[in-house]
């Protein structure tokens, strides 16, 4: 695990001081070991630099970037089927130097060309040299585990593990994106392939990009993509046999995050996703998994005493760290130099400190992201389906019409219901549509277009995101694994991974992703959509798994979401600074934003008024990355 960065400068003016400040500047990811190195090719100079946090061979056998006749490589991840390939390359004739997965890489493409990466399991971000073809590949893995952006503009191409990397390059702008800002202000992440900043892009996952050094072309191709596993025809397979095999998957899946040269953790929360990691790899093992929970003294967001259950039940060393609105206040000022775009996630404060808490004793945390896309966890599924298909299209076009002529601010009682004007919007809106995709889109946004465009004071560019690739859907089967498969490659990606990267990687932890191996993703998205939901029942088959390793009584328990009590700390300990980060002078300061909206919703918040706080707490977020990153306000 590390972090990568280099450049393509077709005007040969980039040195390796300056790739030694992009690289230093992701230090935290990689703080055991650092390489910067320049390549001058006939058309460009080419300089690759990475930190390494040592997981695997721990010597420096494993320094980057790495060499192997005319091949160069810089990688971030692990590839944890590395041994096995390796003995494939060995009955070949090749030799190693290392135990390392890097050379494993390096001496894959040789022998197999780009056909190497459909051997890979794992999570990966990867740069290759080729001298002999004069050209550079960029490769991301296929869940978007790990992180990729790059820049291109006036003859120099950037690529980076964290935008900061970028940052010190003299020729990289710093140019707000306000249609990518509107995307932000929606979802509260800017979806890929955008970033906040213009000639600035998120490699796509499943995707590598080849520059071409001679003719200074670059040309994005497609390897995996989870849409093509949703649009094949459904398994026919009884429930045992889909339990049975959907057990195996996991266990393989869970044990190959095992592989380490040092000490590996698990995160806790004590729900079937992060449960289902913490049997399978507990259940046969004498030695104790170390496990870490964050827990709330607001009991409604307080997960923590079922986590203890959980593993006092499996008999796992937990450690567990109960939280205060003051340590939150702490995280608080740390998120922008964490997250250096844009990123309101609700669980980021909570995520941060439970990664510092598994610092201390461990190097490597298996998370459980991914188990809501892939079983079918979220209301917001079963949510799309009944607002779509419970009502005749002809009533439901109807009552959209209806709804345009009327301002929900003027109806009685219901007005003052906890955001309901933005609830009635998106109501409007999805059932003019007919489309559980699109519901899913509307749902997932926090504020609205109409409402960004009064924050924003102007009309923006539209740009397409996943939401909008629906058509691209097989109808062969139940609503349910669409709506999977969108968010699959939107909130997850964007979202989730993102907040996890970002966390870990603060401290120097390595978070690993057991549930997003792709071999069950592919047999998952091949199941028909009752194995996910089922008679109301969301996460059916991963619960049918869970209950063969912890009792039902244990794990039966409404579902607590993952977040900071943020809605109480910003109305008391952490007033001041919502009030500060959104006064007039502080929002006219970034030069985006129109006042007068985002004051009257600050203030009917903090009044003790029914307002969503998330919307606040978005354009907090922005207003402390543009303090950081762009301008103090």
């Amino acid at each position: 695990m590390c972090g990568i960065t280099g450049f393509i400068d077709f005007k040969k003016d980039s040195n390796i001081d300056l790739l030694r400040s992009m690289t230093d500047a992701m230090l935290h990811r990689g703080p055991d070991d650092g390489g910067h190195e320049v390549y001058d090719a006939a058309q460009a100079s080419i300089g690759f630099g990475q930190r390494r946090l040592s997981i695997l061979d721990l010597s420096p056998l494993g320094h980057q970037p790495m060499h192997f006749g005319d091949l160069i490589v810089n990688f971030n991840g692990e590839i944890y089927n590395f041994k096995a390939i390796r003995a494939e390359l060995e009955q070949k004739g090749y030799t190693f130097n290392s135990w390392s997965d890097t050379e494993v890489i390096l001496k894959g493409y040789h022998c197999w060309g780009m056909d190497v990466v459909q051997k890979f399991i794992g999570m990966f971000a990867i740069a290759l040299y080729d001298k002999a073809k004069e050209q550079v590949i960029l490769i991301r893995d296929r869940a978007g585990i790990k992180p990729l952006y790059y820049y291109w503009n006036n003859d120099v191409l950037l690529f980076a593990s964290e935008l900061k990397a970028l940052f010190p390059h003299p020729r990289f702008e710093k140019k707000v994106d306000t249609a990518s800002l509107a995307l932000f202000l929606q979802y509260s992440y800017i979806p890929a392939p955008h970033s906040i900043f213009h000639h600035t892009y998120k490699l796509l996952p499943g995707y590598y990009m080849t520059i071409d050094l001679k003719t200074k072309r670059q040309e994005q191709k497609k390897y995996w993509d989870v849409f093509d596993y949703y649009n094949q025809p459904k398994l026919s397979i009884s429930d045992t046999e889909a339990i049975e095999e959907t057990d195996r998957l996991m266990k393989d899946a869970y044990e190959h995050r095992m592989v380490a040269d040092v000490p590996v953790g698990l995160f806790l929360s004590g729900g079937y996703d992060s449960s289902s990691v913490a049997a399978l790899l507990q259940t046969g093992r004498t030695e104790k998994l170390k496990t870490f929970t964050i827990g709330f003294h607001e009991n409604e967001f307080n997960e923590a005493p079922e986590a203890k259950k959980i593993a006092e039940y499996l008999g796992t060393d937990h450690t567990e760290w109960y939280l205060t609105a003051k340590e939150a206040g702490g995280v608080l000022s740390r998120l922008p130099e964490i997250y250096d775009e844009p990123f309101a996630d609700n669980s980021t404060v909570p995520t941060v400190l439970v990664s510092q808490l598994a610092r201390q004793q461990v190097k490597v945390a298996l998370s459980a992201d991914g188990g809501d896309e892939i079983f079918g966890g979220y209301n917001k599924f079963n949510q799309a389906e009944k607002y779509t298909t419970k009502l005749p299209v002809f009533a439901q076009t109807l009552l959209s019409g209806a709804m345009s002529l009327i301002n929900p601010e003027h109806i009685p009682y219901f007005s003052s219901q906890y955001n309901f004007t933005t609830r009635y919007e998106k109501m409007k809106l999805i059932w003019k549509s007919h489309d559980p995709i699109t519901a899913v889109k509307y749902i997932s946004q926090y504020i609205t277009e109409s409402e960004v465009e009064s924050f924003l004071g102007k009309n923006f560019e539209r740009y397409p995101t996943f939401f909008e690739d629906g058509k691209k859907l097989e109808h062969n089967d139940g609503i349910v694994n669409r709506l999977l498969a969108i968010d699959y490659k939107t909130f997850l990606v964007d979202n989730n991974l993102v907040k996890m990267d970002r966390a870990t990687m603060s401290v120097s932890l390595e978070g690993r992703e057991p549930m997003l191996d792709h071999r069950l993703i592919e047999f998952l998205s091949r199941l028909p959509s009752n194995f996910k939901i089922r008679d109301g029942v969301n996460k059916w088959l991963l619960k049918q798994v869970v209950h063969k390793y912890i009792p039902k009584e244990l794990m039966e328990r409404p579902k607590r979401p993952f977040i900071a009590p943020l809605m109480v700390w910003f109305r008391e300990d952490l007033k001041e600074q919502l009030r500060y980060y959104l006064s007039e002078k502080s929002l006219l300061a970034t030069g985006v934003f129109v006042p007068g909206p985002i004051i009257a919703l600050r203030d009917e918040y903090l009044a003790g008024k029914k307002v969503n706080y998330q919307k606040l707490w978005q354009v907090l977020m922005f207003q402390l990355w543009y303090d950081r990153w762009i301008g103090k306000l």
